[in-house]
């Protein structure tokens, strides 16, 4: 596959890529909320650091699945970071304890942080559209977003929201690793590009649990295939592979989308405006991620 893959849908890649800008931060809240580590500290699990409640929350949907498992599914963590948390995640708590935590942590955050805009119709009408969108996802061959597509659907219009938002960026996400791995990025190799292209400084990605050594190794592989330069910034063909990794992964996350009309997803897009404002006005989520997001890539080449 190369950038020029054809978009099979009615709706442009960057399209595709706006809503999912717009709705990973509505997603993400889960892991960085308050009420979340209140409630995964009411379960057992260490709250020194986000990591315990991250990989239990995420991965509970899956059952109580091993650390191999996971490490897949994951991708970007090192085994050796997964195994860690999530040896210990089900021998604190079954998965369905922490699902109800979690279902009971994004029901408190939404209302701490979205307050008035809880009632509103305009959050009751991106809830009905985004569910639309998550319910027509196809999730054969998509762990993460058929393991979420399976639970009950919240009542409240937040819950809702939280819950398409969820699915369709796992959706996303599970077809992002097979855009990787058409492209031949092992899962470090794919953060140490994600790096050169600009996306995060070295340093946000520490966090992934990946040695200095394997980080290394891992810029020697991209160099010799011309796809990074001596000082790791990413060369044309490397932003160029970049670019056609994001463009697989929006034609695979395309057709959610497809019944909607570019008149609903540009109603969507106008209705998570605010609530996601509310989110990232919080200083809830990190300043610098490691996902891209508000990176724009040119598909036309």
């Amino acid at each position: 596959m190369t950038s020029g893959t054809q978009h099979d849908g009615p709706h442009a890649p960057a399209t595709v890529r706006q809503l999912w800008q717009l709705l990973e931060p509505m997603h993400a809240l889960i892991y960085f909320a308050p009420e979340s580590y209140e409630e995964a500290g009411g379960l057992g699990y260490d709250t020194g650091d986000r990591w315990p409640l991250y990989f239990a929350f995420r991965a509970a949907p899956l059952g109580a699945v091993a650390p191999p498992l996971v490490t897949s599914l994951f991708y970007s963590f090192a085994p050796s970071m997964v195994e860690r948390y999530v040896s210990q995640a089900w021998r604190t708590a079954p998965p369905e304890q922490v699902l109800a935590a979690r279902a009971t942590a994004i029901d408190r955050a939404s209302r701490s942080v979205l307050g008035d805009r809880i009632d509103s119709p305009d959050l009751a009408e991106a809830a009905r559209i985004a569910r639309r969108a998550a319910e027509a996802a196809r999730t054969a061959g998509r762990p993460l977003a058929a393991a979420n597509a399976a639970l009950p659907w919240p009542q409240t219009p937040h819950g809702v929201l939280w819950h398409a938002a969820t699915i369709l960026r796992e959706h996303r996400g599970d077809g992002h690793l097979v855009a990787l791995q058409a492209h031949h990025l092992d899962a470090v190799e794919a953060l140490v590009l994600q790096a050169g292209v600009g996306a995060a400084p070295v340093e946000a990605f520490e966090g992934r649990g990946w040695s200095a050594q394997e980080w290394s190794a891992a810029r020697d592989r991209l160099a010799a295939r011309g796809l990074l330069a001596e000082e790791g910034s990413a060369t044309e063909g490397g932003l160029a592979l970049r670019t056609a990794v994001e463009r697989l992964t929006e034609d695979l996350a395309s057709a959610p989308w497809s019944g909607l009309t570019a008149r609903e997803t540009a109603r969507l897009a106008e209705l998570l405006l605010p609530p996601v404002l509310d989110v990232v006005g919080t200083g809830l989520l990190p300043a610098q991620g490691t996902l891209g997001i508000g990176m724009k890539y040119d598909y036309a080449n």
